[in-house]
């Protein structure tokens, strides 16, 4: 199984650098992030949120069709939560619609105790992904994505994660605030029994032609089979884009 989406992966990024060498030098390398401290850290994954203040910083580096988009999340004891290193390239790339894959080598990390101390252990995933967007009108994008996430050590949870997300930005309220708004439908289905329906809506304000954002954001589990049952996790954060 492993080699095999390998295999497949690597004719694709292949293919995708052969159309890409000849036009190369027609865009400039685009870079752009946010930089965010929230009150919560929470997570699509129940067994993956932080239940304490965090502060991350997604950033993304395009080039064409291709882009690296990491994403790096400590506690604010500066201990090291997640962190992504998404390589994402576009297979269709339509004013209206995009389509894109992506493969992710990643690092999580959770604290455990010992009779004698407590230990911060890291994790390692591969991830790989197939998503498609639709622009619906000039703020409103709907999106539909599919995440494989694969262990690497032996104790690691592996599984899929299907997610609808609605994603509607620039709401003018007033002369000079804005309101933006998204919602995901997810389903998750990994070992040791982490199986659910959720949803996490987030609402972000901001005013016009300044990078700062006041968010707040929620996950409900609608059914799930996760021992106890998730309850209700949500936080609020401010953000700083660029």
């Amino acid at each position: 199984m492993r080699g095999t989406i390998f295999f497949t992966l690597l004719i694709v990024a292949h293919s995708a650098f052969a159309g890409e060498k000849s036009d190369s030098t027609k865009s400039p390398l685009q870079v752009s992030g946010m930089i965010s401290l929230n009150s919560n850290g929470i997570a699509p994954i129940p067994a993956f949120a932080l239940n304490k203040p965090a502060f991350s910083a997604n950033l993304s580096f395009r080039k064409n069709r291709f882009s690296y988009d990491p994403q790096l999340s400590y506690g604010l004891n500066l201990k090291p939560w997640i962190i992504d290193n998404w390589f994402h390239y576009k297979l269709i790339a339509n004013p209206s619609f995009e389509l894109r894959t992506g493969i992710n080598v990643s690092m999580f990390f959770s604290e455990y105790n010992t009779p004698n101390d407590k230990i911060w252990q890291g994790q390692r995933y591969t991830s790989f992904e197939l998503a498609g967007f639709r622009k619906v009108t000039q703020g409103l994008t709907l999106g539909l994505m599919y995440w494989y996430d694969l262990g690497i050590e032996p104790e690691t949870i592996s599984g899929y994660f299907i997610n609808f997300v609605a994603d509607q930005s620039d709401i003018g309220i007033g002369k000079h605030l804005l309101l933006a708004a998204n919602i995901q439908l997810f389903y998750i289905d990994y070992t040791d029994n982490n199986d659910g329906l959720f949803i996490a809506p987030k609402i972000s304000f901001s005013l016009r032609k300044v990078p700062l954002s006041l968010f707040a954001q929620g996950i409900q589990a609608l059914i799930s089979n996760i021992s106890p049952y998730p309850s209700f996790q949500w936080n609020i954060g401010i953000g700083y884009s660029f």
